[in-house]
């Protein structure tokens, strides 16, 4: 039965009411089930009696309903074909014809489609787009070209390849010429209605989308079409940067008009242009950089400004890379002229930066610090004068040291003007990438780090009468060139930084808390920590009861979740004390409860509640020497409320810790309140949540071992099984359904799971013949060896050999010639090859199969035991994953061993650019260091944690 249309509109209404909205939420789950519902939702949207906000509810839920429900990972459509081709008949119409708030979501729905359909089951797309451009009318083209953009924007973050570029060919073949043409077009319309501003603004955000989407088509490669009217493009593009027309101009200093973002759009372009083009694109970037370095001279201070300031920086700054234009900067006078009419004015600190300091401090703080603030026109400033300093060190140096002085003695009585010292001795101090991990790796060897700090900034650490940035500077220079100072000099600095903690000021304190943080994540070349438990034992239970008091300052959940730096730094020192936090547990329970309380009924941070829950972890994990019984009394009423209340976003962690629990204590029988959660465990909605599969998995495999003769008496072993079948038929959770068979192999009585064997034999064959991972022909080969090595239990070798008869006679030869034998030596952690060898030695010793029906067999196995005794292991990307994913908890912290970063998902990744290809980084550090064991692996990972903690913040939420 299809759903009822006024009905789903009720749902998405109360969906919009807090007291209503999970209810609301659990209903449209339901009706999620049924035939239609997506076509549904597009007819709520399309209806214009309805609310616009009920509408905007149905575009958010159709895009969740076709992200979740669209295909599966092999592209398999998961709604009825016949709907399929309804949603992508209608939704091209039916976004140009919304609101541009509703165009929004419809928009990344779109996308989504496209990454499973675009092109080769859509390829009629492209051509419907085109034929949508009118001449006239921008309502419709903005609508067209957001369709365009969200799908060609995805080409921006990929690595070449054949099928990217066929798609993108396919793309221009029918989309290039009419968007040149629309190009052209849209010039002589705001030409044309140079005096109507309503047109004319509609005419302008026309012309933002074309060259975003100009942007998108040359990402790439530049496109042919494109190639042959260089010249034209390019006399565009500089019409642009340089118009002005007062009719757009905005009132209000916080808000970009519509010229400023096609401007800024235009300097992204151009800098795409020289850093990927300079050969063709080189005769027409004079003209570009002389307006640019004429906008910025002129451009005043107010915020509304400061996209177009940074994105003209950064087109400045590719000009500064290129060796065939950077030249030009190689002068005395003209570098005087660069750090006096652009860097200076975009690394002063504005009047709005210090509103911002005293409205929003942690806005103020994230922008500074956590890198969101790409687009500032302070970071584009000195990414800028870096880039100049790397070609002409001496002479840029000179040049700004110059400047610097000048601002150190305008410093003594104005400390803004000191700000402005600091912050240009800072852009130039630094030689490379400031990284997230150690500040500044290397640095200027014209200038002194610790005697400029000694000399102008450390006094501005320990005084109480200068103004709270200047405190936040001194902070900050620790900070930076943490990696810079010695130990010795770190016991100098350490106790006036802990002292800022105690700061009334909200930016003085949680800066100060930041670079402690940083300092006890640092290490030396030798992984060692800089500072380690010897060093903070002294007052680490002060530094701790004070941190929360910070947080727990404000008493509203989502006030409370505020300022995750906080939290992280409480996690920090919990991990870097490990088992000397014994002696005042209590007090870390109380203050770790009492927030987990009052957050649950509001989670809205993921990155607080995740450092919160990381710090709950090392609790566990270190807080007590006389086992968990107290440490399970104490977390499991409010853990218990968390699930039964269906705390979504806190679910993941409590399975998590619940199960570090119970692997910290591993024999005896299970608890009664673990083993009420059973038959909850059992529930396959609970496993329909991705995020929840890790965590679920590794309690499931924690509790059957001390449940095992219930689960048995209770015929659960089939419904274990059965998760373990929905696991292993997706790639993404595939590891996690080995995980769970290795725990009943290990744990489950010969006669219990024998009938289900034969099956589950089957089911692995099936996925061994349709082109298996690597991972999967590795776990696979784990799994034989953990059953060939526990002949003692009624398995091994000769009872593994029977079941694959069952299967097919003879079929083992294949399997063990093919995949065991050649896989084996891949393992590479040593308790996988002491497996493999302990497997091998018992078939060789043991096996009748191996002695009398597989005589060949026997010569092959004991050649293959040898080699692994011999030869140290490959490392392969596969053996990367299994590395990361079991690297040591006590380095890296708990989250990190608990979620991989391989199970991080696009989306986290987007959010945070530079978790991207962080599992290939892994990989081609430890491929080019021939690391060779697990120990390496954990200490890497350590370096990766606060990119990799971000990540999962956002994905297990």
């Amino acid at each position: 039965m299809a759903s009822d249309l006024g009905q789903i509109a009720q749902l998405l209404d109360a969906t919009l009411d807090p007291t209503k909205y999970k209810k609301a939420e659990g209903k449209l789950k339901l009706e999620e089930k049924k035939p239609q519902f997506a076509l549904q939702l597009l007819k709520i949207v399309a209806t214009e009696s309805l609310e616009t906000k009920i509408r905007l509810s149905g575009a958010l839920c159709f895009k969740n309903f076709i992200r979740h429900n669209y295909v599966d990972e092999d592209r398999n459509y998961k709604i009825p074909v016949d709907e399929v081709g309804t949603i992508k008949q209608e939704l091209i119409g039916l976004m140009i014809a919304c609101p541009a708030t509703i165009q929004t979501q419809l928009g990344e729905a779109i996308s989504i489609i496209a990454d499973s359909d675009f092109w080769d089951r859509w390829d009629t797309l492209v051509a419907d787009l085109v034929s949508r451009f009118s001449p006239d009318n921008f309502k419709i083209n903005n609508g067209v070209l957001e369709v365009a953009h969200s799908i060609f924007a995805r080409w921006r973050p990929l690595f070449r390849s054949d099928d990217l570029y066929v798609e993108i060919n396919h793309v221009l073949s029918t989309f290039a010429v009419p968007f040149l043409t629309l190009l052209s077009a849209t010039d002589q319309q705001i030409e044309a209605h140079s005096n109507d501003k309503a047109a004319l603004k509609g005419y302008f955000e026309t012309m933002s989308l074309l060259i975003k989407v100009f942007y998108d088509l040359s990402c790439q490669d530049m496109p042919p079409q494109f190639e042959s009217n260089l010249q034209h493009i390019s006399t565009l593009l500089h019409k642009y940067l340089v118009y002005e027309n007062p009719l757009l101009a905005t009132d209000d200093d916080s808000e970009a008009g519509v010229v400023e973002i096609v401007k800024a759009d235009i300097c992204e372009a151009l800098e795409l242009y020289v850093t990927k083009f300079d050969d063709d694109f080189g005769p027409y970037t004079q003209v570009f950089v002389s307006s640019a370095w004429n906008l910025l001279s002129a451009i005043g201070p107010e915020t509304k400004y400061d996209n177009l300031v940074s994105r003209a920086l950064h087109f400045l700054t590719a000009i500064a890379n290129t060796t065939q234009h950077s030249g030009a900067f190689n002068d005395e006078n003209v570098l005087g002229q660069v750090v006096e009419k652009v860097v200076l004015p975009n690394v002063a600190l504005r009047e709005s930066d210090v509103e911002l300091v005293e409205d929003e401090p942690i806005e103020f703080i994230r922008r500074d610090l956590e890198g969101s603030d790409t687009d500032s026109r302070r970071r584009a400033a000195t990414d800028f004068l870096r880039q100049l300093q790397g070609r002409f060190e001496q002479l840029v140096t000179t040049v700004a040291g110059r400047y610097i002085n000048h601002y150190l003695e305008q410093g003594k009585t104005s400390w803004k003007d000191k700000d402005t010292a600091i912050s240009l001795f800072l852009s130039i101090a630094a030689n490379g990438a400031v990284t997230a991990t150690h500040g500044v790796k290397t640095v200027n060897p014209l200038v002194n780090v610790v005697d400029f700090f000694q000399l102008h900034v450390a006094n501005d650490l320990i005084s109480d009468s200068v103004e709270p940035i200047a405190k936040v500077d001194a902070i900050k220079y620790l900070y930076t060139f943490r990696s810079q100072l010695t130990k010795e000099q770190w016991q100098a600095a350490f106790q006036p930084l802990i002292q800022n903690m105690g700061s009334s000021n909200y930016v003085v304190y949680t800066y100060a808390a930041i670079c402690v943080e940083r300092l006890l994540y640092l290490t030396n070349d030798a992984g060692t920590r800089i500072f380690g438990r010897a060093d903070i034992e002294p007052f680490a239970k002060d530094l701790l009861d004070h941190l929360f008091k910070l947080v727990e300052k404000e008493n509203s959940p989502a006030k409370m979740q505020e300022n995750e730096f906080l939290m992280r730094c409480i996690m920090r020192v919990l991990i870097v004390m490990n088992t000397g936090i014994q002696d005042y547990v209590d007090m870390l329970l109380n203050h770790l409860v009492g927030i987990t309380n009052i957050i649950k009924t509001n989670p809205s941070n993921p990155r607080f509640y995740y450092y919160h829950f990381e710090a709950l972890g090392a609790v566990v994990s270190y807080g007590s020497s006389a086992g968990t019984l107290k440490l399970e009394d104490r977390l499991w009423e409010p853990f218990n409320l968390i699930i039964t209340e269906e705390v979504n976003e806190f679910m993941p962690y409590v399975f998590l810790i619940f199960s570090k629990l119970l692997e910290l204590n591993p024999s005896g029988a299970l608890p009664n309140h673990y083993q009420a959660l059973v038959p909850l465990l059992m529930l396959p909605t609970l496993w329909e949540t991705r995020g929840n599969v890790p965590a679920l998995t590794r309690l499931l495999a924690a509790i059957i071992p001390r449940a095992a003769p219930s689960i048995v008496a209770e015929n659960q072993v089939q419904s274990i099984l059965g998760i373990f079948q929905n696991l292993l038929r997706s790639k993404r959770t595939e590891t996690n359904a080995f995980d769970l068979l290795e725990s009943v192999v290990v744990s489950i009585n010969r006669a219990a799971i024998e009938p289900y064997f034969k099956d589950i034999l089957a089911l692995l064959f099936t996925k061994l013949q349709s082109n298996p991972s690597e991972s999967f022909k590795l776990r696979f080969v784990r799994f034989y060896h953990l059953v060939s090595a526990k002949a003692d239990s009624g398995l091994g070798a000769d009872f593994f050999i029977s079941q694959v008869d069952l299967v097919q006679h003879n079929l083992f030869v294949q399997i063990y010639l093919g995949i065991i034998l050649p896989t084996s030596e891949l393992l590479a952690r040593p308790v996988d090859r002491k497996l493999a060898v302990i497997s091998f030695a018992k078939s060789l010793g043991d096996s009748a199969a191996f002695a009398q029906r597989y005589v060949k067999g026997w010569r092959f196995t004991c050649e293959a035991m040898l080699k692994m005794l011999m030869n140290p292991p490959k490392v392969t990307a596969s053996t990367v994953d299994d590395m990361i994913d079991e690297a040591d908890v006590d380095d890296i912290g708990f989250g990190l061993a608990f979620t991989p970063l391989s199970t991080c998902k696009k989306g986290a990744r987007d959010d945070f650019p530079e978790t991207q290809d962080i599992q290939s980084w892994v990989r081609q550090y430890l491929t080019e260091a021939n690391t060779r064991h697990s120990g390496a692996i954990a200490g890497f990972m350590d370096r990766l944690t606060d990119e990799g903690r971000r990540a999962m913040a956002i994905y297990v939420s």
